[in-house]
């Protein structure tokens, strides 16, 4: 199918708005000379920056920060509810992890909403390979594509290479926040904000509370570097990748892992995440997940560059190492390393309620429950020393299904910001069950459903029952 020709009239339409229709204002030549001029002032280490006006757009009902996998579901779910939704990305395409990110692979999927409309979609463009309901393979390219035609399709004005860089607030209430993008320094304004950022970026900005990590300051999770692969026969490599579906007696994912590992030890590296994975895409593409950095905090971006560069060259180094190796590795090539380095942990923002382990073990249940999850302990050696031992920390937890409460997406120190995906309130070991993408979107939708209501109506997030959220996911088709 022409990706051009499924929806000729929409995409031209989203182009003209966000490119023509409905632009934020410039000042102008006479405006810029009529700020008052404020010396510059420095000091040992610290830089005073004048005082600036910038254009200011007040024309969306929500924003949404971070075009993720909860951004995508909260900006999606918010517009079709009948708000004004601007989207913000600082990267070039929508998806974050699953896309800039190269995931690889979606968990704790088996969900009713848009993670059953994306399942049907992806099929229907034959982008989806292998696994089951709860979890699978996906085109990166394909799944780029196809959150901009929703996007567009529901009216979402989304903005890439922008980041949001400030918040002010009137009292406890978030009013406005501030982007840089090539277009500069922009304002904006509305009466509801989503944290979708994954680190808890716009919370952090706006004053909320949050935790990091184990401890105080971490250990936070490690980084991952994914990577697009091609190989001469993905059938010979059978024993080493996972696809959709076994053949009888083939061996287990955990064997392929162990399997891979052995053969990179055999050109003399131990690689920094023990157990290698590798995925098949389609005909002999896979996605790649070979490596861990340690110890770097997400908002430290000195830290992230040298982690990125040094993934980088561990995993060309493994490519090239099991390539001359030869045999069912003849013809192994790195195509792509991800636009970002995966971020497992990030800021916990402090909400209305903290999700915590003992819900995980008890599979506690919630009145105002957005998202069921399923999802098992997943904490990564949080070491390289502990990974020379043990990829993953065993905790011993076993998970009953358990619910988030809509209160866990609601900021607790600041009025109008509510929160999705994995920057939501809870403990360390929490996190590490819910933030997998499949939780992601079904707190998106949440949040995008409520945070319309509460704009709509002229409330705050807090001020709307769950049950109201819940109907009108249920009239949109997100609920069964």
């Amino acid at each position: 199918m022409n990706p051009e020709s499924a929806h000729p009239f929409s995409r031209r339409h989203f182009l003209h708005a966000a490119l023509g229709g409905v632009t934020v204002p410039s000042l102008s030549a006479a405006d810029a000379g009529a700020l008052p001029e404020k010396e510059v002032t420095q000091s040992a280490g610290k830089f005073s920056i004048p005082g600036e006006v910038v254009p200011l757009a007040d024309d969306a009902d929500v924003i949404v920060c971070g075009a993720g996998p909860a951004g995508v579901a909260a900006a999606i779910a918010a517009a079709r509810t009948g708000a004004k939704v601007r989207l913000f990305e600082w990267r070039g395409c929508l998806g974050g992890v699953w896309t800039a990110g190269l995931l690889g692979y979606l968990l704790d999927f088996d969900k009713p909403g848009l993670a059953k409309e994306l399942k049907v979609k992806l099929d229907e463009r034959g982008a989806k390979t292998g696994g089951g309901e709860k979890a699978f393979c996906y085109d990166p390219e394909a799944l780029k594509l196809l959150l901009e035609d929703l996007c567009v399709e529901a009216g979402v004005q989304f903005q890439y290479h922008t980041r949001v860089a400030a918040a002010f607030k009137e009292g406890r209430r978030l009013t406005t926040i501030v982007t840089d993008s090539k277009s500069g320094r922009e304002a904006w304004r509305a009466p509801v904000f989503i944290d979708t950022t994954g680190d808890g970026d716009l919370g952090a900005l706006a004053g909320c509370a949050f935790e990091l990590g184990e401890a105080k300051d971490c250990p936070c999770q490690p980084m991952s570097l994914n990577a697009l692969l091609v190989v001469k026969d993905v059938e010979s490599l059978r024993e080493f990748v996972r696809f959709g579906k076994a053949l009888p007696g083939e061996n287990t994912n955990d064997e392929k892992k162990n399997r891979i590992r052995a053969e990179i030890e055999k050109f003399g590296h131990f690689p920094s995440y023990s157990k290698p994975t590798l995925w098949h895409v389609r005909g002999n593409l896979l996605f790649a997940m070979m490596n861990h950095e340690y110890g770097v905090k997400p908002f430290d971006a000195a830290g992230i560059t040298t982690a990125t560069v040094r993934a980088r060259a561990e995993v060309t180094k493994m490519v090239n190492g099991l390539r001359g190796l030869g045999g069912p590795w003849e013809g192994l090539q790195l195509v792509a390393t991800a636009e970002q380095i995966g971020v497992r942990d990030g800021r916990r923002i402090a909400g209305r309620f903290t999700v915590q382990k003992d819900d995980l073990i008890q599979g506690v249940r919630h009145e105002d429950g957005v998202a069921r999850v399923t999802f098992g302990v997943d904490i990564h050696a949080t070491s390289a020393d502990h990974n020379k031992t043990a990829a993953i920390h065993a905790t011993g937890i076993k998970v009953k299904p358990y619910d988030i409460p809509l209160r866990a997406l609601i900021a607790r120190d600041v009025d109008g910001l509510m929160m999705a995906g994995r920057c939501i309130s809870g403990d360390f070991i929490s996190h590490a069950s819910y933030r997998v993408t499949g939780n992601a979107v079904a707190m998106g939708e949440a949040a995008g459903v409520t945070g319309a209501i509460a704009a709509k109506s002229q409330r705050l997030p807090h001020e709307v029952n769950w049950k109201e959220s819940e109907e009108k996911l249920r009239q949109l088709g997100l609920r069964a």
